[in-house]
């Protein structure tokens, strides 16, 4: 695109200064970028003009688009922030700035940049991915999200700039290899889909969906496009006939300058309730949508009433968020109604300036308003954003910070009401604790039980859009540490949980050391790792003494999983100095059979030792028998430990292939009737098989269970059987050590 395009697709009310600034950042990017080019071939400096228009039609300030043509200047070429500064003032060169600085995350721009970029300057942030003097590449891409939704809170129209240039580069995927094509599409549905979505920009949020979803899924992607396309002269047809009869009510109606028109229908979105509802894609197609565009908020009512007064509503459909708008300011009436050929009709009512919100966002109120500043909507929204990152000063793990962002910010989200008929917007699988945190700190610390519609629940309840919360609360007290355990439950979101450790932390040190202590020892007895050295363990999780990982956990900043992904990290770093000499039997090769990769064999079978049981996140190691191939043995299996024939043990690995393991488990309990009934619904739920099932009782009443569980990993274990300790009468559940 010249620069005499560009210029024609600008709002009309750029001022005559705001066109001259965007044509001479145009002139200066394409001379800095002169002779770059992408992996497709083409000019460099096209990508720049793409995400400007990108920009341009969102209409975003000028000062915006001319950052978008500068934005990979100061990175890829010999400019400075200080010559921008000097050229084009302190707003183009603070937003190129900040855009420098988040360089590090994953791009596509390139044909020979398509990793993670720019390492030196997160040096610091990742030393704890580091190996062999190599920063870990999803340790530099974690952080680098970080400091993405930082400058969200800080500053949304940075990464407005992050967003068009993603939007532009999934564009231009297909330039690049398979591989790479699946991983940035994950990265993109998982992460920048949804940042729009909370930024409120719905029009790239779907269009990065759909193509995100062409590459992690072609078939079932060219499969829909395909029967969209099969059926479209149908459709349109079918849905111009509906807006005819939609235009006709409103006209009648007085509402003269409605305008009505067809939902455009989204891929992605079509596979999502195709996925939900369990239906073929014909019947997903049979709900229709028709939005309804009116001048003034009283016309939506109007219009509402004369579209259910020509159609049947159809019970529940109805939702006013006109009245009640979602947390990030969304508005819309939606109602489904029986039309007259007798199939369902969506309707979305909205003002012209609702749907304005609702395609662009927060991009939507940019603008200032003439001696009064930002626009009142636009600051609304930063706050908002900002509130749901509160808890951000109290996580400094990296890969903490994202998990929660994307179970806080970016999952799909509840809509449960407060007593008082306020909506609050939640994470799917959010709890009570989660709500009460949610409203206010103390209602969280103080929160004792929760009332759902009336009815007592218990503080694991997974809350339900349209669930009115009321939470019961003591006068005083605090948190229970059970609230941090992972495995049951009890608190979904990061706000909620940063502000538990926060509580934790103020408590006594020598408390907190002795409460992790009792918790670690716990989790390495269950999982019969009783011998683990707790000193390699500490340095292993990055703390200079096994009191200062003690602390860590009892205050709820080092949950347990992270403890067990830790050994298996250990584990693996000691096959690489386990020195027992492979047999030279075959050419040295790597391989996976069934979930193992034996290292130094090619095709040889392999097969779990049933002495020892190893499962996943075991240290493992091979014995060579005469004729079956090789046996897989945990590490201080006593049969390898007595072993005679060092020349016949081999080192091995876990592999990636997901499957279950045969686990032996040891359950103490005091007998009650329905015990083993508690227990097999509980292994149930986890989705486990019970290979073997022993139980004996002796006099004493207590009753003895020996099972064996088949299990994915250490993790999956660990959970499972802090979920059967908490069972009424259990006294004891743990692994079973071989002898």
């Amino acid at each position: 695109m010249s620069v005499e395009e560009l210029l024609s697709i600008l709002p009309a009310s750029y001022s005559p200064i705001d066109r001259e600034l965007i044509q001479r950042a145009y002139r200066v990017g394409e001379k800095a970028h002169q002779g770059q080019t992408r992996a497709s071939g083409e000019p460099y400096f096209l990508h720049c003009v793409a995400v400007a228009t990108i920009l341009a039609e969102m209409m975003v300030p000028p000062q915006v688009i001319a950052a978008g043509l500068l934005h990979d200047t100061v990175e890829d070429t010999d400019l400075t922030i200080d010559a921008l500064r000097s050229d084009f003032g302190d707003d183009v060169a603070t937003l190129v700035d900040a855009v420098t600085k988040l360089t590090s995350l994953p791009r596509v721009s390139r044909g020979d940049h398509l990793d993670v970029e720019a390492e030196e300057p997160l040096a610091e942030e990742a030393q704890p991915g580091k190996k062999g003097g190599r920063h870990d590449k999803s340790v530099l891409a974690t952080a680098s999200l970080r400091k993405t939704f930082l400058a969200m809170a800080d500053d949304p129209l940075v990464v407005l700039i992050k967003l068009a240039d993603r939007l532009h580069n999934m564009r231009t995927l297909n330039f690049t290899s398979p591989d790479k094509q699946k991983r940035i599409a994950k990265e993109t549905m998982d992460i920048f889909a949804p940042l729009a979505s909370r930024l409120g920009i719905w029009q790239m949020k779907w269009e990065l969906e759909d193509l995100s979803f062409r590459y992690l899924d072609n078939q079932k992607y060219l499969e829909i496009a395909r029967k969209l396309t099969e059926r479209r002269s149908e459709r349109e047809q079918t849905i111009d006939a509906i807006k005819d009869s939609l235009q006709v009510v409103m006209d009648q109606a007085g509402i003269k300058k409605a305008q009505v028109t067809g939902r455009p229908k989204h891929i992605y979105s079509i596979y999502r309730k195709m996925q939900r509802k369990g239906v073929p894609f014909e019947e997903v197609y049979d709900i229709r949508g028709i939005r309804i565009l009116v001048p003034t908020k009283a016309e939506c009512y109007a219009a509402l009433g004369e579209i259910h007064a020509s159609w049947r509503p159809i019970p529940g459909s109805f939702d006013d968020y006109i009245a009640a708008p979602k947390e990030n300011f969304y508005q819309s009436l939606h109602t489904a109604v029986v039309f007259g050929d007798g199939r369902t009709l969506e309707v979305q009512i909205r003002t012209q300036e609702m749907h304005q919100d609702s395609e662009y966002g927060i991009a939507a109120h940019w603008r200032y308003k003439e001696g009064s500043g930002h626009d009142p909507d636009f600051e609304r929204r930063i706050i908002y954003l900002r509130q749901l990152m509160e808890w951000r000063q109290d996580v400094d793990d990296a890969q903490e910070f994202v998990d929660g962002m994307k179970s806080d910010v970016f999952g799909d989200r509840v809509y449960v009401f407060t007593p008082k008929g306020d909506i609050i917007d939640l994470p799917q699988g959010a709890t009570p604790i989660d709500f009460a945190y949610h409203v206010h700190t103390e209602v969280g610390h103080r929160c004792r039980g929760a009332k759902i519609g009336g009815k007592l629940v218990s503080l694991d309840y997974t809350l339900k859009t349209g669930d009115q919360v009321s939470i019961l609360t003591a006068k005083r007290g605090g948190p229970s540490r059970d609230w941090l355990n992972t495995h049951l439950g009890l608190v979904k979101t990061q706000r909620a949980r940063s502000k538990i450790q926060r509580w934790f932390k103020i408590q006594a040190r020598d408390q907190n050391v002795k409460h992790g202590r009792e918790l670690l020892e716990r989790e390495l007895r269950q999982l019969g790792l009783v011998d683990e050295n707790l000193e390699q363990l500490a340095r292993a999780l990055n703390f200079r003494a096994v009191d200062d990982l003690s602390e860590a956990i009892g205050i709820g900043d080092l949950p347990l999983a992270r403890v067990s992904n830790a050994l298996i990290m250990i584990e693996e770093d000691e096959d690489d100095d386990f020195e027992f000499p492979v047999p030279p039997l075959k050419e040295m090769e790597s391989q996976t059979v069934e979930g193992i990769k034996v290292r130094g064999l090619k095709g040889l079978l392999t097969r779990m030792a049933l002495c020892c049981n190893p499962a996943p996140g075991d240290e493992i190691i091979g014995y060579i028998t005469r004729g079956r191939g090789a046996t897989i043995h945990r590490r201080d299996c006593p049969n390898i430990l007595n072993v005679k024939d060092k020349e016949r043990l081999v080192k091995v690995s876990w592999g990636e292939v997901r499957q279950t393991f045969p686990v032996p488990v040891r359950i103490k309990a005091y007998d009650r009737a329905g015990l083993l009934k508690d227990v097999s619904t509980l292994l149930d739920d986890e989705g486990v098989s019970m290979n073997r099932v022993q139980v004996d009782v002796n006099r004493r009443n207590m009753a003895t269970f020996d099972l064996v569980l088949e299990v994915r990993d250490i993790a999956h274990l660990s959970r499972i059987l802090d979920r059967v300790e908490r069972l009424d009468n259990i006294v004891d559940a743990r692994r079973v050590r071989a002898r």
